[in-house]
């Protein structure tokens, strides 16, 4: 019997004991992190009215909102630091330069199709949770609409020209093309726009306004467009048909 406590006691000693070392290699891990924190904040506090330290900055700034927009927001920011003071220090890199090339393209290439997945994913998600909602109207190709107010005019077909008001914005809300804020509509052919718009084009009639919803493969797709649309964006459009010419 005291033999059988005994081993309890040890049992339960050595689980406190790998507890208190799990917790102190989580404290330490903690610090670790906070220290290279304040090592960033401290590069950040830098004398901005300096040319060099705003040359470095804005530098900084820039390689790091290219990689994020490409899909490299997963890379270890202290090792990246580390190569960057590696070469400016003249130290010996610890990868060849071909290596690191190759590397960097096949990581750059898995972001990427990672991002593209993802995008894709979260706008048929969208459309998924959209076309369930009071008023949506969802055609054959997936387009969905719906509608703010009825016109009694002409409708447009393919080879026509057309006068129109939009508002054009990202499932997020963030508006990319407005002709409204430009106080002038836009005319333009039926069939000289994006597939998505020469559809729902054809079902309006002058004086219709409507809310599209426009899926990625009727949008501009792997593409993107301007710097403003990134690739497989699901668009939405407020559409007024003012005139068919």
């Amino acid at each position: 019997m005291k033999l059988f406590v005994f081993c309890i006691s040890l049992l339960v000693s050595t689980t406190l004991l790998a507890q208190s070392k799990k917790e102190l290699q989580a404290e330490v891990a903690s610090l670790k992190s906070q220290i290279v924190q304040l090592k960033m904040e401290k590069i950040v506090t830098l004398d901005t009215t300096n040319i060099h330290d705003k040359a470095s900055y804005g530098l900084g700034m820039l390689l790091g909102s290219n990689l994020k927009t490409q899909g490299g927001d997963s890379i270890n920011v202290d090792l990246f630091i580390a190569a960057v003071k590696d070469v400016f220090q003249g130290k010996k890199p610890k990868m060849e330069q071909q290596e690191a090339m190759a590397t960097v393209q096949e990581y750059m290439t898995r972001a990427m199709e990672a991002k593209n997945e993802k995008a894709k994913q979260a706008g048929v998600a969208f459309l998924n949770e959209n076309k369930a909602k009071e008023g949506i109207k969802t055609t054959a190709s997936g387009l969905q609409y719906k509608v703010l107010a009825t016109g009694k005019g002409k409708a447009p077909v393919a080879t026509d020209k057309v006068t129109v008001h939009y508002i054009g914005k990202l499932t997020d809300g963030t508006v990319f093309d407005s002709s409204v804020d430009r106080g002038e509509p836009a005319t333009f052919g039926v069939n000289e726009v994006i597939p998505g718009w020469t559809e729902v084009l054809q079902l309006m009639h002058e004086g219709d306004k409507w809310v599209v919803f426009i899926p990625q493969e009727l949008a501009y797709g792997a593409q993107g467009a301007g710097g403003t649309i990134p690739p497989f964006s699901t668009l939405i459009f407020e559409v007024e048909l003012i005139k068919v010419n």
